[in-house]
């Protein structure tokens, strides 16, 4: 449920910038946050629905990842509006939880793989 509403939302925001907030964009020169954050939002959600399926199911990895959704895309999107310079402070917390969600899907998959040679 949690890919699906990341999925829908990414869409959801991706149109709404490209169709209803040119003109601030154009004001604040802020529309490279914005396609930024709806890029990165909407890989992200295929990851999750993609690794929603796999038994078990990576759960550090998929909230990690689901963090990163937030706090990444979330705070470029708050850029893209605002151009409060501050909130992109919070932007490489988002790209960390990114990288360390991949870095426990890799380590999952890893010990997926040691788990089948011991059986």
């Amino acid at each position: 449920m949690i890919a699906g509403i990341m999925g829908l939302s990414g869409v959801a925001l991706g149109a709404f910038g490209a169709h209803m907030l040119q003109d601030l964009f154009g004001k604040l020169g802020t529309e490279r946050f914005w396609q930024t954050g709806t890029t990165y939002h909407l890989v992200h959600a295929v990851v999750l629905l993609i690794i929603s399926g796999w038994k078990p199911l990576p759960r550090l990895a998929y909230y990690l990842i689901f963090a990163g959704i937030i706090l990444f895309s979330g705070s470029l999107y708050a850029l893209a509006l605002t151009y409060a310079k501050w909130i992109g402070a919070i932007t490489p917390l988002g790209g960390l939880a990114f990288l360390f969600g991949w870095l426990a899907l890799v380590f999952s998959l890893k010990n997926e793989k040691s788990l089948d040679r011991h059986s």
